[in-house]
Parts: C-alpha cells; sequence; structure tokens
C-alpha cells in the first residue's frame, strides 16, 4: 500500500474533462481536497458531481486532466490503492434477504478481512449506523435505514477516503439527520468527499466546500471564508420602537442592498460596505430620538453565497 503524508492531498484533480456525445459534463475541473477534511462537493443535478465521482471511483475514465488519489493517477492505480477508498453511491444495492450483520460480513469478506478483525469492525459499524441488534431484513428497511447501512458498508474497509454521492437525497428529515450524524461522527477519522445538492447539508457537516457549476469549479475554499468572501455582510439592529421609518431610510441608502424587519422594532439590513453601515446606523437612529438596543454583525448562509456565485436560476 502506498504510503501518504499530511501534506499529500487525499484528492487532487486538474483540468479534468469529460465529455459525452455533445454533452460536456466536465469542463477543465480543478480540486484538490486536503487529508481529514469533511469536504463538500455541492452543486445543483446536472452539474458533473457524478460523473466526477465515476472518475475518482475507476468507474469512468476521463476525457483530459489528471485526478489523483493519495498522489497516485486514478487510470494507473491498483487494487492496494483502490482498498484504501470507501464508495457510497446515489442508489445504493443491497440484497434484501440479508440482515445488516450478514451484509457487512460479506462485503468485509470481498476486502479479506476476516475472523476477529471483521467481528470488531461489523459491531463498531452496526452501532454507528444505529443498527445493532436490528434482525430484520434489509428489503425491509426504510431509506434511511438503507442509505445508514450504506455508509457503514462503504467504511468495511477502514478507507483513508469515503466517497458518498447524493447521501440524503429523497430522504425525510428523521433520515436525513441520521445519516448526517453519521457523516459528523466521522470527522477527524477519515476523509470524506460529500457530493450533494443540498446546501443546508453541507453547510451542517462540512469544513471546506467547492461549488461546481455546469462542469466547472466557480471556488472552492472552508465554509467561513467563503461566507465572507462572497456572501453580502449583514447587520441585525433593534431599537426602542417601531422601525418603519429607518428601513424606508436605510433602503435608500448607497451602502444597503436589502432590508429585512424581524419584528416591529428589529431589521436586519445586507450591506455592501460595512464601515459605512456603522457609522450611518447609529448616527440614523440617534437622529430620530430612537435608542438601539442592538447592533451586531449577522450571519450570512451558504445559500446566499451559493445564489451569488451561480445565480438563481442556476
Amino acid at each position: 500500500m502506498a504510503e501518504t503524508t499530511t501534506g499529500t492531498p487525499a484528492i487532487e484533480i486538474v483540468g479534468l474533462t469529460k465529455v459525452y456525445g455533445k454533452t460536456r459534463a466536465l469542463d477543465g475541473v480543478d480540486l484538490e481536497v486536503p487529508q481529514g477534511s469533511v469536504f463538500g462537493f455541492l452543486g445543483p443535478n446536472g452539474a458533473g458531481k457524478t460523473t466526477t465521482l465515476r472518475i475518482l471511483t475507476g468507474l469512468a475514465t476521463p476525457d483530459q486532466g489528471t485526478a489523483r488519489i493519495l498522489g497516485r493517477d486514478v487510470t494507473d492505480v491498483d487494487n492496494d490503492v483502490r482498498s484504501d477508498i470507501g464508495f457510497l453511491p446515489d442508489v445504493p444495492g443491497f440484497y434484501p434477504w440479508m440482515t445488516a450483520e450478514e451484509f457487512l460480513r460479506f462485503s468485509g469478506g470481498l476486502f479479506g478481512i476476516a475472523g476477529e478483525a471483521l467481528d470488531a469492525r461489523v459491531k463498531a459499524l452496526l452501532e454507528l449506523a444505529g443498527l445493532t441488534g436490528v434482525k430484520q431484513k434489509v428489503g425491509g428497511y426504510s431509506r434511511g435505514m438503507k442509505q445508514r447501512l450504506g455508509v457503514a458498508q462503504a467504511l468495511i474497509n477502514s478507507p483513508k477516503i469515503l466517497m458518498l454521492d447524493e447521501p440524503t437525497s429523497a430522504l425525510d428529515p428523521i433520515g436525513r439527520k441520521e445519516v448526517l450524524d453519521m457523516i459528523t461522527a466521522l470527522a477527524g477519522r477519515t476523509t470524506v468527499f460529500f457530493s450533494t445538492h443540498i446546501l443546508s447539508d453541507v453547510e451542517r457537516v462540512c469544513d471546506t466546500v467547492a461549488i461546481l457549476h455546469k462542469g466547472t469549479v466557480v471556488t472552492q475554499a472552508p465554509i467561513n471564508e467563503l461566507k465572507e468572501r462572497y456572501g453580502s455582510q449583514k447587520l441585525v439592529l433593534e431599537v426602542t420602537a417601531q422601525s418603519n421609518e429607518l428601513a424606508s431610510l436605510f433602503s435608500a441608502a448607497s451602502w444597503c442592498a436589502g432590508v429585512e424587519h424581524t419584528n416591529g422594532r428589529g431589521l436586519t439590513l445586507t450591506v455592501s460596505d460595512i464601515e459605512a453601515a456603522r457609522v450611518a446606523v447609529p448616527a440614523e437612529v440617534a437622529a430620530r430620538g430612537l435608542g438601539l438596543i442592538r447592533l451586531e454583525a449577522g450571519e450570512v448562509s451558504l445559500e446566499e453565497v451559493f445564489v451569488d456565485l451561480v445565480g438563481g436560476g442556476q
């Protein structure tokens, strides 16, 4: 098995291109995923996320560019490198007549895991998936249970990189929470490459994100850095009386991009010039004889950053 170092990216992609007929699924994708991160690969449906995962896992070949897993080119890797990868496709398949334990034991056997090592691993993964003691056959599982089992199966070989393709798609809120809790529990234990179109899921569990749009990565950075770099800044204020007059005044200001009422006396301002806003807001409040109860920076959401970068119509 090839040695890796903390300086070697878990995934490194340069100029990756894939064309299907007249469709350019990937158009010069550049991407770097640091080891140990929970990396959100975010984009609308059809952006090229699944194509990227298929190339990384050896299920498809690129037309141009390179993709490396732990420093090894994916088009020239052996099974030793593939054994470092765990993969959950967007529509995982199971043997419906097996129990969760039987399915995990079968999966472990494919990697040559046996004896006490397999016993310990199956026990730990059933606990992680919340399936300990469940004797029901997989064919009777809910979609959420199947997805949790799918994540557990992808971890049976203790991979250095876990690749998940839309693992929470079509789940109900409880099922989504359970799968996201599993991913959260993996932070710091393995690199997670989490492909999804659901922004709130990325914001909840990922530390770094790349946004893919029409086959091209439009940006990549830690989530907090993205918010600071691309998101409009916000100010949240509350005054001692009705704020309608202030709302109208701030809406017309050159530094204000939007005003939202949070209650009768509260406003959330989306601002393009935070320094100008910090000067103007207290002055205008005082000029109208109002008291300023609260003035603080507001949180920019990943959704706002996404819309800012790719547009609301996608």
